[in-house]
């Protein structure tokens, strides 16, 4: 589907935009819908992936894909030291202190206007044209771009699901599941989180650099709580605890977004209302209720 998603909207800039937020749905889905970890501050990865990258590329001439590798990175270290803070609590204080750890991230990234561009974000980020393996990657033509992050995002969707589909995965969901029959089974639930929690930020840093190196700015929002909630809405609405479901989460919402704000430059109503429907008629999201029906 993802192969043919170019041709089935608008626009190549739109699917592009399928791709990175559906990536970004699908490392938070891997700490929420796998592991039953709530996070409100998801975009601390996101924004810290992308800017990473963009500060690279913009300040230090770095070429974007060693700029890609250490936005990723970037996003990793950031995901460590909130991750070690926040999972030595449960729930909604889970929830609450990666939300509070999130917004010190976009604090110190909004008052370093040297590095940063402060509230205006950062510019400048111009992908230039690499040769790899004999072939000119140029990053102006939209189809090439389209491909090239399809290549980013399918790599990140193998490693995934081999993530899942390993013993490890099988401790992830045990720890969703019931949290103290696992611990008593004699799994280290706190370093399964831990785990969890690291690798999700790395493939939501990995989306957040693929969204820099498309748009070629960084916006301060990238940071902002609102990107946290927008991926909890995807998840939701493509489907928690599915493989594929952000994707179609992902996918639904920007197309809605795309289209809606053609029309009025209320969208978010629009969207509002969509997504309380699906939550009251399809709680088990869009791909998730497909496949259960298919089940039945």
């Amino acid at each position: 589907m993802l192969l043919i998603l170019p041709w089935l909207v608008p626009y190549r800039a739109l699917a592009v935009n399928v791709l990175v937020y559906g990536l970004y749905a699908v490392g938070f889905n891997l700490l929420y819908g796998y592991t039953g970890l709530l996070s409100f501050g998801h975009a601390a990865f996101f924004g810290t992936g992308a800017y990473g990258c963009g500060i690279a590329i913009s300040h230090f001439g770095v070429p974007w894909l060693p700029a890609l590798v250490i936005g990723t990175l970037f996003a990793g270290l950031v995901g460590a030291v909130i991750g070690g803070l926040a999972i030595r609590t449960r729930g909604i204080y889970f929830a609450m202190v990666t939300l509070a750890l999130a917004q010190c991230v976009y604090a110190i990234f909004y008052q370093s206007v040297s590095l940063t561009g402060g509230e205006n974000g950062l510019r400048d980020v111009t992908a230039r044209p690499i040769t790899l393996f004999g072939w000119r990657l140029d990053l102006i033509d939209p189809t090439t771009k389209y491909f090239v992050v399809l290549v980013f995002v399918a790599l990140a969707l193998w490693f995934v699901s081999r993530v899942l589909d390993s013993p490890f995965g099988a401790v992830l969901e045990a720890v969703r599941e019931n949290e103290r029959r696992a611990r008593a089974c004699g799994y280290d639930v706190r370093a399964t989180k831990f785990l969890s929690f690291v690798l999700s930020a790395l493939v939501c840093g990995l989306a957040g650099g693929l969204s820099a190196i498309h748009l070629s700015v960084v916006p301060i929002d990238s940071l902002n709580y609102t990107t946290s909630g927008l991926v909890v809405m995807m998840t939701l609405l493509g489907g928690m605890s599915t493989f594929f479901g952000p994707f179609i989460g992902a996918g639904a919402f920007v197309v809605i977004e795309d289209v809606v704000t053609t029309y009025t430059e209320h969208w978010q109503l629009v969207a509002g209302v969509i997504f309380m429907a699906c939550v009251l008629f399809f709680p088990r999201g869009i791909w998730g209720s497909l496949l259960h029906w298919m089940r039945r």
